[in-house]
C-alpha cells in the first residue's frame, strides 16, 4: 500500500488530502489540516489520478489495515486478486458485482 499526498494546484479554494492506495483502490484518507485518518469499510475502486499531482509520503502515516479472519483473498483466473467475505458470502469480483453470484463464493463458502 502506498501513501500519497496530493499537490494539485486548484483554481478556487480546494484542499488537497493524503490518500492510502492499494493499487488503484482508495483504502483511507487524511483530510487536509488534520492528522486523523478515515478508513473506508470497503476500498473504493478505481481512484482516478488523471490531471492530478501526487507525491509519495514517507514514512506512511496510515496504519495498514489487516484483513479480518472472515475475509479470504483469492486469485482470479486472469491473475486479479479478489476478497471473499465468508460471513456475508460476498466477493469483490466483477461477476459477483453484476450477478450477485460467482465461482469464488461457490467454492469457498459452505452452502
Amino acid at each position: 500500500m502506498q501513501a500519497l499526498r496530493e499537490t494539485t494546484v486548484w483554481a478556487g479554494n480546494c484542499a488537497n488530502h493524503t490518500y492510502l492506495l492499494d493499487g488503484n483502490n482508495l483504502v483511507a484518507y487524511i483530510r487536509a489540516g488534520t492528522s486523523s485518518p478515515f478508513y473506508f469499510k470497503s476500498p473504493i475502486k478505481g481512484f482516478d489520478r488523471r490531471a492530478r499531482k501526487f507525491v509519495a509520503v514517507e514514512p506512511n502515516p496510515f496504519e495498514v489495515p489487516q484483513l479480518a479472519s472472515h475475509l479470504i483473498t483469492v486469485e482470479g483466473s486472469r491473475g486479479q486478486t479478489y476478497t471473499i467475505d465468508t460471513d456475508l458470502g460476498t466477493c469483490t469480483c466483477p461477476g459477483y458485482t453484476f450477478r450477485g453470484a460467482c465461482k469464488h463464493v461457490k467454492d469457498m463458502v459452505p452452502a
